[in-house]
């Protein structure tokens, strides 16, 4: 699982039949401290997130899993939002 920031979402006029329920967003990777790491992936919400908030994606085969159907071309799946943060040194 990776950490990430919501910073928008996509609107689609069609999208393949199992992800109709679905809202797409734009994800900032983050680290433990908040700071933005790589480039922004779009993931399918399964929890709905919104803008600003942070939450945990999966990637690869593996963000199929929190969907209703056995096969979907997605790559990434936002599967939780994260309430406190704590990083102990």
């Amino acid at each position: 699982m990776f950490l990430g920031k919501v910073i928008g979402n996509v609107w689609a006029t069609q999208k393949y039949e199992a992800l109709h329920a679905f809202k797409l967003m734009f994800v900032q990777p983050i680290n433990g401290e908040n700071e933005n790491i790589g480039e922004p992936i779009v993931a399918v919400d399964t929890v709905g997130a919104g803008p600003g908030e942070i939450i945990y994606y999966i990637t690869a085969s593996e963000a199929v899993i929190p969907l209703p159907v056995d096969m979907a071309p997605v790559d990434a799946s936002i599967v939780g939002i994260v309430d406190t943060i704590n990083m102990k040194s």
